[in-house]
């Protein structure tokens, strides 16, 4: 009786795809959009160039699928940090996105320079602005939850302006400077 042969592997597109949209992410922090290639995406994932070219045929494809990833995480994760904190006051809220944001310069930065060169990769590509839309609502809707909406609005653009201008500038802004632009905007001037 001979031995049994094992079973021939099966691909999964659904997977292959997440991996190499996942691959996609990791270039891109290591080389930025600009040094994106369906070879360097390929090698990163560990399949064929064929297989890189058979699911995402341009660059602006995998650069959607990237995108399309962070928003997704990033809706996952406002998700469970309301969830986790339905009761905030104004004070409490503006100590605790300060927090979030001083992550964003110390061990999240790497993940938040792939989000940010991903949501302004929509200015020169009008297919992607629908998703660069979705990750602002995502910001509005969650302070909204704690504040009305035209101040929710004022906060996320200045989350954003402030993590924008910490990442790509020259100096980090200190976590008092944080807190008083979020306090002025979430408290008022007091």
């Amino acid at each position: 009786m001979a031995a049994d042969k094992p079973a021939p592997r099966r691909r999964d597109p659904k997977r292959r795809i997440e991996e190499i949209a996942a691959a996609t992410e990791k270039v891109i922090a290591a080389r930025g959009i600009e040094g994106l290639t369906h070879r360097a995406v390929a090698e990163e994932a560990g399949v064929p160039l064929g297989a890189t070219t058979y699911h995402f045929a341009t660059k602006d494809d995998l650069i959607q699928a990237a995108l399309t990833r962070a928003v997704d995480r990033y809706a996952a994760y406002l998700s469970d940090w309301t969830a986790s904190r339905p009761d905030l006051t104004t004070d409490q809220l503006t100590v605790l996105l300060t927090d979030v944001l001083m992550s964003c310069f110390g061990p999240l930065r790497e993940q938040n320079i792939v989000e940010f060169e991903l949501y302004l990769a929509a200015l020169r590509r009008p297919a992607l602005r629908p998703l660069a839309d979705q990750y602002t609502e995502l910001n509005i809707r969650a302070l909204a939850q704690y504040t009305d909406p035209v101040t929710a609005t004022a906060a996320a653009a200045a989350l954003n302006g402030l993590t924008l201008s910490g990442l790509a500038g020259t100096r980090t802004p200190t976590r008092a400077e944080i807190e008083a632009v979020l306090r002025r905007i979430l408290v008022g001037s007091g």
